[in-house]
C-alpha cells in the first residue's frame, strides 16, 4: 500500500516541502509525459477513500463506521498508485456538503473542485445510485459546481468524468446510465455561459464514463471483483483508446510541483485561471533551472578546468574540438530534459545556456576577437562572427569567433573559419 501525502491542508495551505519529498521518493519527475492523474470528488462519507484504496492500492485514511460518519479526509491528499502502467497519481479530495465546514462555507469546495478539474486527467465522481433523477440529491450541487467551474476553465483538452454509482443493486445499469446522462445534460444546460465563450455541448469539455459498484459492506467480495475490473481500465490509460485518451497539451511530470502550486495560488486568490499562461510559466522556470544546472556542470567539468588553466601558459592544441565535445554533452543533456516543454521557451533558454558557457571561457581566455587576430584568423573570424551574429544574435557570433580563435592555434584562417562555423553552428543548431 502506498502512503498518502497531504498536498493541501484543510485551511488551504499548499505543502511545498512535502510535494518535493514526494517527487523524490516516487521518482515521478522521470515519467516525462507517460503518466496520468486521477482525482475523486463526492459527498462526505460516501466511501471515496475506500474506493481509491481498493482501486489503486493506496493507503488513504478511511472512515471508521463504528465511530460515526464524520469527516475523515481533510484537504487534498495524493499518493502513487501501485503497479499501474503508466505512472499514476491518485488524489483524494475532502468531501462536499461537510457538516464540519458548515452550510455557508462553500469556498473550499469550489476551490478544490476547480483544482481537481485543472490538474487531473480523470475525475471520479462518487455518488449514490439512488440519487439519479432526484432534484434534491446530494450530488446535484456538486455537479452544478463542476460544470460552472469547467465552463469558466475551458481547458485546452478534454477531461474524463467517470461517474461511480455506489451501492448499485437490481436496477439495470443501462437504465441508470440513460437517466444519469439526462440529468447531466439538464444541469449542464442550466449553468450560465460565461461571456467569453459561446454555448457549447457537454462533449466538447468531457468524455463521460459511467460505472456502478455494489455495496461494499453487504457485498464485499462482489465489490472487490468489480473494483479489480475498474482498476484494469487505468492500465495503459493514456493509450489512444484508453480512459485518458486526450493527451493534447499534456505537460511533463517534472513540472508538476510548480504547476500544482501555481494553479492553487491562482485559485486561492480568486483570479481567472489561464492554463496556457501557467504552462509557459512552468516551462520558463523549469528550463531555466535545467539550463543553470547544465551550466554549473560545464563550468566545473574537470576537462574544461584543465584546459582553461593550460591556456594561461599559451595556445592549446585541439582546444576547439575538445571544448565543443564537452559543451555538446551538456547541451544534449539539456535537450533531453526539456524536450516536452514549450519549444519557444526551451530554445530561448538553450541559447542562454550556450552564451553563458562561452562567456565563462571568455572570462578566462580574454577577448575572442583579439585572440583570433593574434592567431592569424583576423578578418575571416570577424566576418564569420558578424554573419552568424546577424542571423542568431551576438552570442552565436561570439561562439564562432571563439571557435576561430581556438582553432587558429593549429590551422590557418580558412580552416579556422570552416571548422569554427561547422562546429558551433552544429552546437547551436541554427
Amino acid at each position: 500500500m502506498e502512503q498518502g501525502m497531504q498536498l493541501i491542508d484543510g485551511n488551504g495551505r499548499f505543502n511545498v516541502d512535502g510535494l518535493k519529498d514526494f517527487m523524490t521518493a516516487t521518482e515521478f519527475a522521470q515519467s516525462g509525459l507517460s503518466y496520468a492523474i486521477v482525482a475523486i470528488i463526492g459527498s462526505q462519507s460516501s466511501g471515496k477513500s475506500t474506493l481509491m484504496n481498493q482501486t489503486f492500492h493506496t493507503n488513504f485514511e478511511e472512515m471508521d463506521a463504528y465511530n460515526g460518519r464524520g469527516q475523515t479526509t481533510k484537504g487534498i491528499w495524493i499518493a502513487k498508485c501501485s503497479d499501474i502502467d503508466p505512472f499514476t497519481i491518485a488524489m483524494d479530495f475532502e468531501g462536499t456538503d461537510s457538516n464540519q465546514r458548515g452550510e455557508d462555507d462553500t469556498a473550499f469546495e469550489k476551490q478544490s473542485t476547480l483544482f481537481a478539474l485543472a490538474i487531473a486527467d480523470v475525475v471520479l465522481i462518487n455518488m449514490w445510485y439512488k440519487d439519479i433523477g432526484l432534484e434534491n440529491a446530494a450530488s446535484r450541487p456538486l455537479l452544478k459546481t463542476v460544470f460552472q467551474v469547467m465552463k469558466r476553465l475551458f481547458p485546452p483538452r478534454k477531461k474524463t468524468l467517470l461517474f461511480v454509482l455506489r451501492d448499485h443493486s437490481k436496477t439495470p445499469l443501462e437504465y441508470l446510465k440513460t437517466a444519469l446522462l439526462e440529468d447531466i445534460e439538464k444541469i449542464w444546460a442550466a449553468v450560465a455561459e460565461p461571456e467569453t465563450i459561446s454555448s457549447a455541448p457537454l462533449r466538447e469539455f468531457f468524455n463521460v464514463e459511467i460505472t456502478a459498484l455494489p455495496h461494499y459492506e453487504f457485498q464485499e467480495e462482489k465489490f472487490k471483483e468489480q473494483v479489480a475490473q475498474l482498476r484494469q481500465r487505468f492500465v495503459h490509460s493514456i493509450y489512444p483508446e484508453g480512459l485518458v485518451g486526450d493527451r493534447k497539451e499534456v505537460e511533463p511530470a517534472s513540472g508538476f510541483p510548480l504547476r500544482a502550486e501555481e494553479i492553487w495560488k491562482i485559485i486561492k486568490d480568486n483570479r481567472d485561471l489561464d492554463l496556457p499562461a501557467v504552462k509557459v510559466m512552468v516551462a520558463t522556470v523549469r528550463c531555466e533551472e535545467i539550463a543553470d544546472e547544465k551550466l554549473k556542470c560545464f563550468t566545473s567539468n574537470e576537462g574544461w578546468l584543465k584546459m582553461k588553466e593550460a591556456l594561461q601558459a599559451g595556445p592549446v592544441s585541439g582546444f576547439g574540438g575538445a571544448v565543443s565535445s564537452i559543451l555538446e554533452t551538456y547541451l544534449s543533456e539539456y535537450d533531453r530534459e526539456v524536450v516536452y516543454f514549450d519549444q519557444e521557451v526551451r530554445n530561448e533558454k538553450r541559447r542562454r545556456l550556450l552564451s553563458n558557457a562561452l562567456m565563462d571561457g571568455h572570462r578566462k581566455t580574454g577577448s575572442y576577437a583579439a585572440a583570433a587576430a593574434a592567431a592569424g584568423a583576423g578578418a575571416a573570424a570577424a566576418a564569420a562572427a558578424a554573419a552568424v551574429a546577424a542571423a542568431a544574435g551576438a552570442a552565436a557570433g561570439a561562439a564562432v569567433a571563439a571557435a576561430a580563435a581556438a582553432g587558429a592555434v593549429v590551422a590557418g584562417p580558412a580552416a579556422v573559419l570552416n571548422a569554427g562555423v561547422a562546429t558551433f553552428m552544429g552546437v547551436m543548431r541554427l
